[in-house]
């Protein structure tokens, strides 16, 4: 695969697992409202998902040595993978209770983290327990402070 595709498909699909778990644990935690977590879905696989690629096409860009070809590749990689990881999260909010979706996404999620960090391993020749231990321990970190800050809204504002 060409360099400028893994960029923009990697960051994409970390991006995209890290952003929309965090954006729907907090929802969650802070209205329980399948509504507000699907808004809230959509809205990061939209607005996200060009933020994202129009960061890394800046990032990119500012690099002073990529052809431009590549930053659109890498572009476009990033928005397609950011917004179709995003859309995913969508499905199960719509047809099972969101509970059970919130903890059917976190399993999604993780476990895209922890596929795309075994490949990463295995092509950088490291060990994957470290790598997958380290990117799904953040991704946790993210789910924690996200679902605790998304309670204390709903205690505080609710």
């Amino acid at each position: 695969m060409r360099t400028s595709l893994k960029i923009g498909f990697s960051f994409g699909l970390t991006s995209g697992v890290i952003t929309t778990l965090g954006l729907m644990v907090g929802l969650h935690a802070g209205t329980h409202s399948k509504s507000v977590v699907l808004g809230g879905l959509l809205t990061i696989a939209v607005a996200d998902a060009m933020s994202d690629a129009l960061g890394i096409h800046v990032a990119e860009e500012s690099k002073n040595h990529g052809n431009t070809n590549e930053i659109w590749e890498s572009t476009l990689a990033t928005f397609v993978a950011k917004f179709v990881i995003a859309a995913t999260f969508a499905v199960p909010v719509l047809f099972v209770p969101l509970d059970l979706a919130v903890t059917a996404s976190l399993i999604w999620g993780l476990s895209l983290l922890a596929v795309l960090s075994y490949a990463l391993a295995r092509a950088q020749r490291v060990p994957p327990w470290k790598v997958i231990g380290e990117h799904v321990v953040i991704g946790l970190c993210v789910v924690a402070i996200t679902h605790y800050l998304g309670g204390w809204v709903r205690t505080t504002f609710g």
